[in-house]
């Protein structure tokens, strides 16, 4: 064991010379932030002491505070090896003011209710329970934090590249002098990924140090800070352009614009375009961009490879709600797995704030007359009903404002259910839908538009909608109905079915909240057609829906024009993986239901579909998949207008400070790009670059790659960057899923996302995408 060594004690000239050092590393990290002088960052930065709650006996005093990045937060830890802990503001998904966790309703008493907060963490880390010494001091950490982290989110790619690349420097000057010497820039350069030898490193150093006193300091750092992150193939680029006094003029941008970007531009544009991002206020008073402007332009969101014009709302909104694919969830509860893993209320929040909007509950009976939601005969932990309804409520339309559906899947006493339609009836109030919009019975779905803000309920209904216009048809249905126990995935033969099917009594006021989306089993296309409503829907599972999208593909994407299809997991799949859900999406099925809270490829491309759009949830499906006597078939691919043959060609170039998989101080990555596309089975293809070696910061690759996409309405184009390994399986780095047609054509910066789905504030890949007619 290795003794614990105690820092050596600062003299008052160093402790002094130390305050002015980190007093600075505040002022620049502030003034970058936007928050030079602002009380709420100065009270982060004095922090202060905070009960931290993990059980009704763990509740211990912590002093919390934000470090000089102004991105970290520093608590004290009582743990003997631990001199500090850290976290994140980046891992940060909301703060929330408040007994508003499971772990403090359970642990702390109401008294303290305006006194407590929880921070919530993206992925599966556990919720931080804090308890302040007052009211006004709980309200006071709740509005810094979420004030600093809205400044963080705000910070441009090129923004949060300098803050990162500061903090690296600021991590590797050991000594809090100003200055590098030669081993802490090699320090420096290993924090930043890049792996160099000895030699070069001397020889960088060399370069720099232009006083040759041994270190670099002030114009050194900023000299060698230029030469790290020179871009070459950004001065290519610029330099085939900037035909005026060695700048763009406004005519070279145009020019730039127009044969490289593929984009109508005019002089007007190209103006504005100087004048936002050009730095030199020379260059900028005589019209000019200089290599900095136009890297500032590039890196720009409007600029990356999402056209800027689908990241709000962009499609027909209008059309009937089964003209839309609808981004769900399936036993949103869960955090984990399914057997034994916790439920918990954050868990729908986080599928809420990904833009789901389909979410499930499984209702059973809980004490007190209180119904629960768990993962029935399982050890996973239960969550009181009206609670999930509190935070659907007050999550629902923080990312999107169009409707949520409740997929109630039921197994409760009529007692409890009376208790479920209770607690909707009051906590949702009149964003509940419970009688049909407009007069009369309706002869098909509302659009998304009209039910913006709105909750449907899916579940049983014990009787047709169009008793509600027909008083003496109430009663032609059974009090009971069979409820499908969604866990069982035996192939079991017809009659065997027939007698799992569990009888289930229900409430009538529980049935009378079902209005556009009522339960029922599938019996075939045909059955479908002349025997079922419109508002009649039928879950499928996995493998049978698969089975359905190859075998019959026309005739599911026929059936669910003017019906709603909900696919779910197979109940093998007992550790909550998931499917690909592409063949479904092919097959014109609306709610394709994955489980959020495992993060796998499946929820990557997930993400990426329904990134669009505003991220409301809702695509538009095609035309041609919205006519119920369409020919379409993408197994078969037959003539039509959704036949639209593209070559798709990318060049992959550049990546830009990929971040360490392996934390050790030596590991460097070497990285490769693989480029895929999805979509019908003819537009499935991926290829993938050579790794380079050593070098996370700024590899380059220059590979072409080209792929056809016969239906581009249905393709989505995925980027995966990963660490390659000779001996083992690659190790992931980071993503990015979008749809073909919302890419922009040209050089474009494409962000990457983490296995959480969470952007890499300053990671990305550099490529030139063309999606041309095939000759």
């Amino acid at each position: 064991m290795h003794c614990l060594q105690r820092q050596p004690e600062l003299s008052r000239s160093e402790e002094l010379k130390r305050h002015v050092y980190n007093e600075k590393v505040i002022q620049m990290n502030a003034k970058l932030l936007g928050m030079e002088g602002d009380g709420d960052l100065n009270f982060l930065l004095q922090g202060g002491d905070l009960l931290k709650v993990r059980s009704q006996s763990w509740k211990k005093t912590r002093y919390y505070k934000l470090q000089e990045d102004c991105k970290t937060i520093w608590h004290e830890s009582k743990k003997t090896f631990w001199r500090k802990h850290t976290f994140s503001l980046d891992d940060i998904s909301t703060v929330r003011l408040g007994r508003q966790s499971e772990g403090l309703k359970k642990n702390t008493e109401e008294q303290v209710e305006g006194r407590c907060f929880s921070i919530m963490f993206k992925g599966r880390r556990k919720n931080l329970d804090l308890i302040a010494s007052s009211e006004e001091e709980a309200r006071q950490w709740v509005n810094s934090l979420e004030k600093l982290l809205t400044s963080i989110n705000n910070l441009s790619r090129q923004q949060k590249a300098e803050h990162w690349i500061y903090s690296c420097l600021r991590k590797a000057d050991k000594n809090k002098d100003d200055k590098l010497s030669e081993s802490e820039l090699k320090d420096f350069l290993h924090l930043i990924n890049v792996e160099v030898d000895d030699d070069y490193a001397t020889e960088l150093f060399t370069k720099c140090d232009k006083s040759k006193s041994g270190y670099l300091s002030g114009e050194e750092i900023e000299h060698f800070y230029e030469l790290l992150t020179h871009r070459e193939e950004i001065h290519v680029i610029y330099g085939e352009y900037a035909k005026t006094k060695g700048h763009m003029s406004p005519e070279n941008l145009v020019e730039f614009l127009m044969k490289e970007q593929r984009e109508k531009a005019t002089l007007a544009d190209a103006h504005s375009i100087i004048e936002k991002f050009e730095p030199d206020e020379n260059a900028k008073r005589i019209k000019l961009l200089s290599k900095d402007g136009f890297i500032m332009y590039l890196h720009h969101p409007e600029t990356m490879v999402l056209n800027p014009d689908h990241r709000d709302v962009y499609q027909d909104m209008s059309q009937p709600l089964s003209h839309y694919f609808i981004s769900s969830s399936h036993n949103t509860y869960l955090m984990e797995d399914q057997l034994k893993g916790p439920s918990s209320t954050q868990a729908y929040i986080r599928a809420l704030l990904k833009g789901c909007r389909c979410v499930e509950l499984d209702c059973w009976d809980g004490s007190d007359d209180e119904p629960v939601i768990y993962h029935g005969y399982t050890l996973t932990s239960q969550i009181l009903f009206k609670d999930v309804i509190k935070v659907i409520k007050e999550y629902a339309f923080k990312t999107s404002d169009y409707p949520v559906i409740l997929s109630l899947e039921n197994h409760c006493s009529v007692e409890q259910q009376e208790v479920m339609a209770k607690h909707m009836s009051t906590i949702l109030g009149s964003a509940l839908v419970t009688s049909p919009l407009g007069e009369g019975m309706p002869s098909g779905f509302p659009s998304p538009e009209e039910l913006r803000g709105k909750f449907l309920i899916k579940g049983k209904r014990l009787n047709k909608l169009e008793a509600m216009f027909a008083p003496e048809a109430a009663a032609a249905d059974d009090t009971d109905v069979t409820e499908e126990d969604e866990s069982d995935e035996e192939e079991e033969e017809e009659e065997e079915k027939r007698e799992t099917k569990k009888k289930l009594k229900m409430a009538k006021s529980l049935s009378d909240m079902v209005i556009y989306c009522k339960s029922v089993h599938f019996h075939g296309f045909e059955d479908a057609r002349k025997n079922l409503s419109f508002y009649e829907m039928s879950s499928f599972k996995e493998g049978k829906a698969m089975a359905l999208a190859e075998e019959s593909a026309n005739a599911y994407i026929r059936h669910n024009v003017e019906k709603l299809s909900r696919i779910y997991p197979a109940g093998s799949r007992t550790d909550s993986s998931n499917y690909s859900p592409v063949p479904l999406w092919n097959a014109g099925c609306q709610i394709v239901a994955l489980n959020f809270q495992t993060n796998c490829s499946d929820m990557d491309v997930n993400q990426g579909k329904f990134m669009v759009n505003g991220k409301s949830g809702y695509i538009l499906k095609p035309p041609y998949m919205r006519d119920v006597n369409t020919e379409f078939d993408p197994i078969t691919l037959i003539r039509g207008e959704w036949l639209q043959h593209k070559t798709l060609h990318v060049m992959v170039i550049s990546a830009q400070q990929l971040p360490k998989v392996n934390k050790k101080k030596s590991s460097i990555v070497d990285p490769l790009v693989r480029v895929e596309v999805l979509g019908v089975p003819a537009d499935a293809a991926q290829k993938e670059t050579n790794a380079v070696e050593n070098n996370g910061f700024n590899p380059s690759w220059n590979e072409n790659f080209q792929f056809d996409v016969y239906v581009p309405d249905l393709a989505l184009v995925r980027f995966t960057v990963e660490d390659h390994d000779s001996t083992s399986d690659n190790e992931f780095i980071g993503q990015y899923t979008l749809p073909v047609n919302s890419a922009k054509m040209g050089y474009r910066h494409v962000p990457l996302l983490n296995k959480n789905g969470d952007l890499l504030p300053s990671a990305g890949l550099f490529v030139h995408i063309m999606l041309l007619d095939a000759k």
